[in-house]
């Protein structure tokens, strides 16, 4: 795996074993009040580029969030991407599949939520529980379900050529960290709406979850589309490792504001 500063990035190919990531990792980092200030200075600068991005519309940016329950897909959410411009950026939940999405290709209902030029999309689950789910929920053979991964780095591929910059998170939680967290859901009355007592029966299987995403990562981390493991016991080094991630993909776009195509100069607002 490589790495940046924050997470490990899957290189094509690469046989995965979370088992031996640590997701308590905090690269050095001890503590929130330690981070916020690098934090706030990356907002600052991921606000200006998705105005720029914005204003361009040259091309566009796919976030994907993939994680077990608890692991903070909707806390990144509010804590990064809440304070960029909303009228630039879509979030997008995906559940089970409704009888007539079930009535076309699983990713039907994924390309029409497919970021415009300019704008960012955030898919909050994804494609991959057309996998992960599937599987785990024994709902299609293998031999339907086996034959997504390569649909899915195709699907992906297109949309790399087309101009969409495809950043693929996914965010690792222990088990004991999942198993606090479950707990103060049920002891918060604030929370407790979030507790589903299915997240319990998806906890029992936790090891072939585990090797699920491990294929996942695994067989659809490609140089087109790459997968980032981002450590997320840490609330806190979670949402500085997302953020970096984002900053990264946003500077590789590089996008500019436009250069208005009639002399400015020439223009004289009237008092």
């Amino acid at each position: 795996m490589g790495r940046n500063s924050y997470a490990l990035k899957v290189e094509p190919g690469e046989k995965v074993s979370l088992e031996k990531l640590r997701p308590d990792d905090t690269a050095g980092y001890s503590s929130r009040a330690e981070v916020e200030p690098k934090l706030s200075e990356i907002i600052n600068e991921l606000q200006d580029l998705q105005q720029r991005l914005y204003a361009s519309r040259t091309a566009s940016l796919l976030v994907v969030l993939q994680a077990t329950d608890t692991a903070g897909k909707d806390g990144v959410i509010r804590k990064v991407l809440g304070p960029l411009d909303s009228r630039g950026i879509h979030v997008w939940s995906f559940k089970a599949p409704t009888e007539e999405e079930r009535e076309h290709d699983f990713l039907w209902r994924l390309h029409a939520k497919a970021p415009r030029a300019g704008e960012i999309a955030v898919f909050n689950r994804s494609h991959y529980e057309d996998i992960v789910a599937v599987r785990l929920g024994k709902l299609l053979p293998k031999e339907r379900w086996s034959r997504r991964y390569e649909s899915i780095n195709h699907f992906e591929q297109m949309l790399t050529e087309e101009g969409t910059t495809v950043l693929k998170i996914f965010l690792h939680i222990s088990k004991a960290e999942q198993a606090r967290r479950l707990r103060e859901r049920l002891e918060d009355p604030a929370r407790r709406w979030m507790f589903d007592p299915h997240d319990l029966e998806v906890r029992e299987q936790w090891d072939e979850l585990h090797e699920a995403y491990e294929d996942i990562l695994g067989r659809c981390s490609t140089e087109a589309a790459p997968w980032w493991v981002v450590p997320a016991d840490r609330k806190w080094f979670r949402d500085l490792a997302v953020a970096q991630l984002l900053l990264r993909s946003l500077r590789g776009i590089d996008p500019q504001f436009p250069t208005p195509t009639w002399d400015w100069r020439s223009v004289n607002v009237p008092d």
